[in-house]
């Protein structure tokens, strides 16, 4: 009877629809923090699960898909994709640090607040542009998997995926047989890490309450009175670029597509990128909605979106610019345009060598206000809730990788835009299931 009635339990449960369920995890996480305040973190393990199921998953997901997709790419394609991407990638990081600018001089959040006590404090260093490029080629790769060095990772999977294309065209036909066998393998291995991403979901309902509740918990209502007008020029500069860039700029006139149709495809992955507040660790799950739910093909967003787990931090690089005016106006000084400038330049280029995940906008933050003289106390004034803000800005660095990704898609015809989220039941056409080629 009793295993009669919790196998009844489970079926009422998987019943709902997965986004509802996750929906409901993630405001009741917000909702037992606020209220039950720091002793909440006492479920924090369970989130830290999450978050460690994610990491299990991304390298092998990295290095199967990556390795897949030069199977569908030719030379000649992976040139002009690889070009496409970077470009979109460094155009809107440039854009949403001019808007967080813009929002932090009109707010002006600081005024009025002091640097409590001495703060002295060893930030991590950030790396330089030399050791930027040097960092992308790993010299052992397998530690560079060991450490999730993704970046790196990501580099040796498509010199190994090209090498292995050009094999194949050249090679004799028993070299041949052997390359298509690993390139076999490793769609295979793709086919079975989405299955078990699967399975981490089901289990990211907890682990998703967990998260929220634990960072609520710790921040509590004081730091949001305390830092609201800091907070409120963020998210709003968060919600005008994906409004202004990928709503209107890259959906609405380039793919021709309701931003709304492109929100509600997204929103899993958004989802999954407030709570856990890591562009990395939520790969799988953006990589399984670009496929399922913006019907992007493999070979375009195997690429696309590692990539810009790595190097697009739109939301971090909007971070960097209010925070350094908040960091100004607690000193009682003012940054001139040249400054200002400073920040946008440098910010680009810190983007391209801060890794996606939690707490990185610290380090990135660490540079910046050293490169423009101001306290590095700042950096621990924030950190109190910056968990809070990470969170807004991994979900818009997720939606600039999956937006960007539709574009180079369009354009590269490897993605279906009459079907998945991009039409309603009513709109939807018979098409060819098969993807394109």
């Amino acid at each position: 009877m009793f295993m009669a009635n919790q196998q009844g339990f489970f079926k009422r449960y998987l019943s709902i629809p997965f986004i509802q369920r996750m929906g409901i995890a993630f405001v009741l996480g917000i909702i037992v923090g606020l209220i039950v305040g720091e002793p909440i973190t006492v479920i924090e393990p369970l989130g830290t699960l999450f978050l460690r199921l994610l990491q299990m998953v991304v390298i092998p997901i990295v290095i199967f898909t990556l390795i897949t997709a030069m199977k569908k790419l030719t030379p000649n394609q992976l040139g002009r994709v690889g070009g496409q991407t970077l470009v979109l990638y460094i155009l809107t990081t440039a854009i949403a640090i001019v808007i967080g600018l813009t929002m932090a001089n009109l707010f002006s959040p600081g005024t009025g607040l002091t640097l409590p006590g001495d703060f002295t404090m060893d930030p991590s260093e950030a790396p330089g542009m030399i050791d930027v490029f040097l960092n992308l080629v790993p010299s052992n790769v397998f530690r560079a998997m060991a450490d999730a060095e993704i970046l790196q990772v990501l580099v040796f999977a498509i010199i190994f995926g090209i090498g292995m294309a050009f094999l194949r065209e050249t090679a004799t036909p028993e070299i041949q047989k052997g390359v298509d066998t690993i390139f076999s393998i490793t769609e295979t291995g793709s086919e079975v890490m989405f299955k078990i991403v699967r399975g981490v979901m089901e289990y990211g309902v907890i682990g998703v309450f967990a998260l929220l509740a634990t960072t609520f918990g710790n921040a509590g209502p004081e730091a949001l009175v305390d830092f609201g007008i800091l907070i409120a020029a963020f998210v709003i500069g968060v919600a005008l670029h994906i409004f202004l860039v990928y709503g209107l700029i890259l959906n609405t006139l380039i793919l021709k597509k309701s931003p709304l149709r492109f929100l509600s495809g997204a929103k899993e992955a958004l989802l999954m990128a407030f709570a856990t507040r890591s562009s990395a660790g939520v790969l799988p799950i953006t990589m399984k909605t670009a496929e399922d739910n913006l019907k992007i093909d493999e070979s375009i967003y195997s690429f696309t979106l590692p990539l810009g787990a790595t190097i697009n931090m739109d939301g971090t690089a909007m971070y960097q610019g209010v925070a350094a005016i908040f960091a100004a106006n607690l000193i009682g000084e003012s940054l001139s345009l040249a400054q200002q400038l400073t920040i946008v330049t440098t910010t680009v280029l810190a983007s391209i060598g801060t890794a996606g995940v939690p707490g990185a906008g610290l380090i990135m933050l660490s540079m910046v206000l050293t490169q423009l003289g101001l306290p590095l106390g700042v950096v621990a004034f924030v950190a109190g809730v910056d968990p809070i803000l990470d969170a807004f800005r991994t979900m818009n660095n997720i939606a600039g990788d999956l937006s960007v990704t539709s574009v180079v898609a369009k354009w590269n015809n490897k993605i279906d835009l009459n079907a998945g989220a991009w039409v309603g039941e009513a709109e939807k056409i018979p098409v060819d299931t098969k993807k394109k080629e």
